[in-house]
């Protein structure tokens, strides 16, 4: 600390009041003195003890010069009951931090130093602390925007990774698709045609993202369960497969599931392929569901597999054009397919064209011995019950018409205007 004051005896007292404490004491005689010393340690002086009536710089002036120079010195002004106009000035001009009248207790004095000094302890502990959090914020600005980096270019390292591995799962279910197609034949392609079609009709009846990727894969590998079937079996149109070449046929939608179930990733794809083949009217296989409690996919992808057998000619050996195959879907509304799935699948293409005009749509009851069928008789089954051209009788238009009673649905036949 540092004691100011032209009288010698005053300083001496100081002096003595404060080095049992353990301070350690300056002394200057006078204000222009007190500046210099100051400037000699560098501002490096805690405490300022000031006399009020000094010649040349009283103690007002003085400490205004140290507040204006060093304002973290904390200053204290002594002062007599006489001065109390220069004291308020010493107040306003040098901010003490307080002031002690004359004569001082000592006892009072040493604690208001040693309170002064402690706060000054604490305010720079403050000042301290506070620039330590300001650098070690700036340094913490600097980690954060390097981590902010790192996690950017990581997070799109995993992103590119991810889309690697997306494109390596969808890789690895092409070639599982296409080992069944590898056998050649009028499979080629259907896999692909089927799965693009479906995703279609999935996505226009609302279903979201993940089932339409669901009705997708199982679409790519509804065929994996025939891998294992003969080539011969393979080449045959169902129409044509005896009751022991239908009972192995039958097999393969519950085998394609159980071949992908130990993949976490194409479970749903899976139950899918498992019901490819049922029916809305509850004839399908392999478990017989009716309506609803077939998974929507499967309805989906029932119908869709089917029309494209249609078109290349798997389900019955003769190709259909793609109206005959829009008029055979729609035949089967309600029997062989869900309704909805039709009209969704339809509105897709818009509805099939009306017949050819050498051509007339008839049920049973409205048939006559003579006429042409202009297209195939496909049963609900998907069997070939007559062939295009064939010429009907009495005889065969009974059987018709029994037939038409016995599966209690409405049968449509196509034959030939003898006016087109």
């Amino acid at each position: 600390m540092l004691c100011v004051d032209d009288e010698a005896n005053i300083l001496s007292a100081l002096r003595r009041l404060f080095r049992p404490a353990g301070y350690r004491v300056l002394c200057a005689e006078g204000g222009a003195a007190g500046l210099a010393t100051l400037e000699e340690e560098g501002g490096a002086v805690d405490l300022v003890i000031s006399d009020m009536r000094m010649p040349v710089m009283d103690g007002a002036r003085f400490l205004a010069e140290v507040r204006e120079r060093w304002p973290g010195i904390v200053r204290i002004l002594l002062t007599g009951y006489a001065d109390i106009e220069s004291t308020i000035a010493a107040i306003n001009q040098g901010q003490i931090y307080r002031y002690i009248a004359k004569p001082w207790n000592d006892a009072e004095v040493v604690l208001i130093v040693r309170e002064a000094l402690e706060r000054q302890a604490l305010v720079r502990e403050k000042l301290r602390l506070e620039a330590l959090t300001a650098r070690q914020n700036e340094e913490l600005k600097v980690l954060n925007a390097g981590l902010e980096e790192k996690v950017r270019e990581r997070t799109e390292a995993l992103r590119q990774a991810h889309e690697r591995l997306k494109r390596s799962f969808f890789t690895s279910i092409q070639v599982f698709a296409n080992l069944i197609e590898l056998r050649g034949g009028n499979m080629a392609g259907h896999s692909r045609r089927v799965a693009d079609l479906s995703r279609k009709v999935a996505a226009a009846m609302g279903m979201d993202g993940r089932q339409c990727n669901d009705v997708f894969l199982a679409a790519l590998l509804h065929d994996i369960g025939k891998i294992g079937l003969p080539d011969a079996l393979l080449a045959k149109p169902t129409n044509k497969m005896n009751g022991d070449e239908l009972g192995v046929w039958r097999k393969h939608p519950a085998k394609g599931e159980q071949v992908l179930m130990a993949l976490e990733d194409l479970r749903a794809a899976a139950r899918l392929i498992r019901s490819h083949h049922e029916r809305h009217d509850g004839q399908g296989y392999p478990d017989g569901l009716r309506g609803e409690a077939i998974p929507l996919g499967a309805r989906i992808l029932a119908l869709v597999n089917e029309y494209d057998g249609h078109l290349h000619g798997t389900l019955t050996g003769t190709r259909s054009s793609a109206d005959d195959a829009r008029r055979l879907i729609l035949q089967g509304r309600g029997k062989r397919y869900d309704p909805a799935v039709v009209d969704a699948f339809l509105a897709l293409f818009g509805a099939p064209p009306e017949p050819p005009v050498n051509e007339l749509a008839l049920t049973p009851a409205l048939l006559s011995s003579g006429m042409v069928l202009a297209r195939d008789l496909i049963s609900r089954e998907g069997v070939l019950l007559l062939a295009a051209d064939y010429v009907l009788d009495d005889n065969l238009i009974r059987q018709i018409r029994e037939y038409e009673v016995a599966e209690g649905t409405r049968i449509t036949l196509f034959v030939r205007n003898p006016e087109g």
